[in-house]
């Protein structure tokens, strides 16, 4: 399994909450920020932070530790 990815963008203080979750939990991930492609950016602009398991399966803010261990759970 591969590790999830958090986009977020740089002084998103909403991604830097949801960065402490994953590390709560230990889960490794990869930052993605959505300033870096125009596409994403209109994806994921008004939803930041989002998670995004392997399979596709993506959890948006707000979002708590045990509601992100449950989604990490099921990929």
């Amino acid at each position: 399994m591969s590790e999830p990815v958090l986009y977020h963008t740089d002084g998103c203080h909403l991604c830097e909450q949801a960065a402490k979750l994953l590390a709560q939990l230990g889960q490794p991930f990869v930052w993605v920020d959505i300033v870096d492609s125009p596409d994403l950016v209109e994806r994921y602009g008004v939803r930041i932070p989002v998670v995004q398991r392997s399979d596709g399966a993506e959890l948006g803010w707000p979002f708590e530790l045990a509601e992100l261990e449950r989604f990490l759970e099921d990929s």
